[in-house]
């Protein structure tokens, strides 16, 4: 497919039901998250203490990782953005919903959390935000990499049936990739959360034919 195509296939899909999945999506993330600190908030269960493996000793503190980290919140948007039909919105949904219930759930009945690294916060006076909204428990499996996983997969499946070139679809995995990296680096989350999390946005997203069936650009 010619860019020029490329663009204008991207952009009919966008608009197709703008109106609907515009406060869909910010209605869906402001519904999670206030789920998300309702359980953090209430834990039923002792907290367990994720351990650290041997490949968290691979991954310094990088603190311009965040960039990518927060960027996951625009990455997700990508996914429902490219659905051009009523039936698909609402697959997505589903699945969403899906995923969500399956990670609150865990956390319910398995609250976690990572362990306390000696880096001083108060040299970092950016991450006092990502730390009041996106605290260091609900551990594992990282959320943040099970939906980048979700929606890669779900974004790489639409690039391949417009047509999209292989640079493209690769870049929809190195951003995957990054956002993935980025809880390492900004040790929001250790390795196993990182593991679990992708098995489980892998298994979500890998239902999504047999919900939404076949589709066509």
């Amino acid at each position: 497919m010619s860019g020029k195509n490329f663009f204008s296939t991207v952009g009919r899909r966008i608009l197709t039901l703008w109106w609907l999945k515009m406060p869909g999506t910010v209605g869906g993330i402001t519904g999670f998250f206030a789920a998300y600190f309702w359980v953090l908030r209430h834990p039923f269960f002792p907290v367990t203490i994720m351990p650290l493996t041997v490949v968290d000793g691979w991954f310094d503190f990088r603190p311009e990782a965040i960039w990518l980290y927060v960027s996951l919140w625009l990455y997700v948007g990508l996914h429902p953005a490219l659905l051009k039909s009523l039936p698909e919105l609402v697959a997505y949904g589903w699945q969403v919903l899906a995923l969500s219930a399956v990670g609150l759930g865990i956390f319910v009945f398995w609250p976690t959390a990572v362990p306390v690294r000696a880096i001083d916060w108060a040299a970092h006076p950016g991450f006092a935000v990502l730390k009041g909204v996106d605290a260091t428990g609900n551990a594992c499996p990282s959320l943040h990499v099970a939906f980048a996983v979700f929606s890669a997969i779900g974004i790489g499946r639409v690039l391949r049936e417009i047509g999209a070139g292989g640079a493209v679809r690769a870049a929809n995995w190195v951003w995957c990739g990054g956002i993935c990296y980025s809880t390492l680096a900004i040790q929001q989350h250790v390795a196993l959360d990182v593991i679990a999390g992708v098995a489980l946005g892998a298994a979500v997203a890998l239902a999504w034919p047999r919900v939404a069936g076949p589709q066509r650009s």
